[in-house]
């Protein structure tokens, strides 16, 4: 689940009435929204309905096969997305949309803060899109999530999601670790272990582990917190020097992928899902070797052996495909993220986590693209060459779950060096 966070102090006594008497401990706050999961270690998108799985290795080879020699018509038709790129946006509407986002994510705050200074209580969730709201307790390491949900204008309401306790990593270098003010930023996964939060929504209690990702943090509360810690000198050593090996590889990748990016980043996703016939996410060291193969990803041996026990720390064999994925391509940064969010929660007016293609074609605006108002395209040509692309990267032909969109919108992001760039091509078409 992706994360937006901020940090938040506890309310003085005279402002939280309720608490009178309680001990006031400094506390860190995120907010989230978040998705169904697409796998055990990123689910912080709907998952994705894999549909029936290829009956033959031989088949799943061959149709990948197909689609990465050259530079494709279809590849061609997704780089149409970036001429948004040559569209000043002006700065004023930027601005005013930015303080009105602010003033209304301070509110959400304030009644999230009051909410979870009164109880920690659980109850069950709706298994849609959901924005999440979490404290962190310095004074013993302890950590709560609430659910903020809003019921039409005027209507709001706050939910528990994880109740406030004590727990520990479960992936990844600090697995078995208890939880510290120097885990969250922007960027850090919190992982839980779905079996402990018996109250989750089923959909995400199928997972052994439930991940959720800061993306925005206040660094005001955290910078005022944060002290130096011993304990994690180590280990954010071998994390500085675990991003070093991923971005070698990235590097060595990145011309490759520039103008193939939407194909290769979202046929891999698919190629990997047809090879996981458990369904479980997990895929041993031979499946990605063959998969790099079939996709003409040249990894040396050497960068493949380090990724691999960077990846495998747990020495289970098993990796999860879509960690794998994004240690391979690369990720865009959370600023670029929450513009695809923006754009998806505009078309996903209902929060079920997916879109119709035909709600997309009716929102899809191509008027402003270069092309068209220059008369070399008119806007059908260009709104049918984003939705041939787009339905390209989907398990089904007639809807688009979130975690399909961010994957498209994160291979089109490989060949865009400015952020701003960037967000134009969501901007434009989609009017966020």
């Amino acid at each position: 689940m992706d994360l937006e966070v901020k940090g938040v102090a506890a309310s003085p006594v005279s402002q939280t009435q309720p608490c009178s008497g309680r001990k006031n401990p400094l506390q860190q706050g995120w907010t989230s929204k978040s998705w169904a999961m697409e796998n055990p270690c990123l689910p912080v998108v709907p998952r994705l309905d894999l549909g029936s799985l290829v009956d033959s290795d031989e088949e799943c080879i061959q149709d990948a096969e197909a689609i990465v020699d050259d530079l494709t018509t279809l590849d061609r038709k997704a780089l149409l997305q970036h001429g948004y790129a040559d569209n000043p946006y002006t700065a004023q509407r930027t601005t005013r949309k930015s303080d009105a986002e602010v003033v209304a994510a301070e509110k959400k705050k304030q009644t999230v803060a009051e909410q979870v200074m009164l109880d920690h209580l659980s109850r069950n969730g709706h298994d849609a899109c959901r924005e999440l709201v979490g404290f962190f307790f310095t004074h013993d390491q302890s950590l709560t999530i609430y659910e903020y949900r809003q019921f039409g204008k005027n209507r709001t309401n706050v939910l528990p999601f994880i109740q406030k306790s004590i727990y520990c990593h479960q992936h990844g270098r600090r697995k078995g670790k208890q939880y510290q003010l120097g885990d969250f930023y922007i960027g850090a996964n919190l992982t839980f272990l779905s079996s402990e939060h018996p109250r989750l929504p089923e959909s995400i209690k199928e997972n052994t582990v439930l991940t959720l990702r800061i993306t925005n943090i206040d660094r005001g509360a955290s910078d005022s917190l944060k002290t130096d810690s011993v304990e994690h000198d180590d280990i954010n050593n071998q994390e500085a020097n675990d991003r070093l090996v991923f971005k070698a590889i990235q590097d060595v990748l990145k011309e490759q992928l520039r103008k193939r990016g939407v194909r290769i980043f979202t046929g891999l996703g698919k190629y990997l899902q047809q090879l996981d016939k458990k369904r479980n996410g997990l895929l041993e060291k031979a499946d990605f070797k063959q998969a790099l193969e079939v996709f003409h990803l040249e990894v040396s041996e050497n960068d493949f052996e380090s990724l691999w026990l960077i990846l495998n720390g747990n020495g289970d064999g098993k990796v999860d495909y879509g960690e794998f994925r994004h240690a391979v391509v690369g990720e865009m940064n959370e600023y670029r993220k929450s513009f695809v969010r923006k754009a998806f929660m505009k078309l996903d007016f209902n929060k079920t986590g997916t879109v119709s293609i035909i709600d997309i074609r009716k929102c899809y605006c191509a008027k402003k693209h270069p092309q068209v108002i220059s008369g070399h395209s008119t806007e059908e040509e260009i709104k049918s060459s984003f939705l041939e692309t787009l339905k390209d990267a989907c398990i089904k032909s007639d809807e688009v779950s979130y975690g399909e969109f961010e994957d498209y919108y994160e291979g089109l992001s490989i060949g865009i060096i400015d952020d701003e760039d960037f967000v134009n091509i969501l901007r434009t078409p989609w009017g966020i």
